[in-house]
């Protein structure tokens, strides 16, 4: 059994998706219906840069999703369809990229709902006042118990439950600092701030999760063709009203990650395919579930071992 998972935020990088959309018509046509749907080029900048402008917020989720989504068209044009996964799931942003795989989301309405939310994520703390930390070798117990005893008042929470020794935590920039030490001094191997521009998932993004409740009670969201397990639940929905509240509820929720690969291998998933840019999901599936195998299918010499 199989299931196809969706990276988030990080891994965008200049040129990504490039290669497939010049070696597949399919996969083309993606980046064409995004650039449409925002009315904007938006695939100049994932294809030519500059980084900086491509790693905005509200640039990188839209370019993540149309490279997710291209490199699916291409798989199809091998032979290889969405229902062929027992599940479907992605990390953070990836969620949505994974409900557009699946046919609950348009294309061009992922598109357009990630550009808000990328706006809405930005605006939602000034620059400067949050932050977020990767604290490594401490579980999500420890680690929620760190972000507790860091906030002092202020907000501190495990934000990404990455895999069993990554846990990230988000909130105020003085309590984010002071998590840091405290988990040195727990014993964490590293614990360090991440060049974020915002403090994700976490409490300080409650006036995004307002703007995705309104951008996303206008889209049409149908079930899923196969099943999605929500960042927020770590469990397979597939109604489409429920799905809906949980894209709100994950904007200040934690991304449940480690809970969620190990839900799918303990229901038989033998082989995560990581469909997009970069390999950070891999590697965090290697460290979860690790009997399981992993691929990812981000370069047209990726579809290539495929059918070899």
């Amino acid at each position: 059994m199989k299931a196809f998972i969706f990276p988030g935020q990080g891994s965008q990088a200049v040129g990504m998706g490039r290669a497939l959309a010049e070696a597949y018509p399919t996969a083309r046509a993606v980046f064409d219906e995004v650039d449409e749907a925002l009315g904007e080029r938006l695939s100049d900048l994932i294809w030519n840069g500059p980084i900086e402008a491509l790693t905005l917020t509200a640039n990188a989720q839209p370019a993540i999703m149309a490279t997710s989504l291209a490199a699916l068209r291409a798989l199809e044009s091998a032979g290889v369809q969405v229902g062929d996964a027992a599940f479907v799931a992605g990390h953070s942003l990836g969620e949505y990229s994974a409900l557009a795989a699946a046919g609950s989301l348009s294309i061009g309405d992922t598109a357009r709902l990630l550009r808000i939310r990328g706006q809405a994520m930005q605006a939602a703390v000034p620059v400067g006042v949050g932050a977020m930390a990767a604290l490594l070798g401490l579980d999500f117990a420890a680690a929620s118990e760190v972000a507790a005893e860091a906030a002092q008042g202020e907000v501190c929470q495990a934000a990404n439950d990455n895999d069993p020794a990554q846990v990230v935590v988000s909130g105020h920039k003085a309590a984010v600092e002071r998590a840091v030490e405290i988990a040195k001094a727990r014993g964490a191997k590293r614990a360090l701030l991440l060049p974020v521009s915002a403090p994700f998932h976490c409490a300080l993004m409650q006036p995004a999760a307002d703007a995705m409740a309104e951008a996303l009670a206008g889209v049409a969201l149908h079930a899923p063709r196969v099943p999605l397990v929500a960042n927020v639940r770590a469990e397979a929905v597939t109604d489409p009203e429920t799905i809906r509240a949980l894209l709100v509820e994950q904007v200040t929720g934690s991304v449940r990650w480690r809970e969620s690969v190990g839900w799918m291998a303990a229901r038989g998933v033998t082989e995560f395919w990581e469909i997009g840019a970069g390999k950070a999901l891999s590697g965090m599936v290697k460290r979860i579930a690790r009997d399981a195998a992993t691929r990812a299918f981000g370069t047209p010499e990726d579809l290539a071992a495929l059918t070899a």
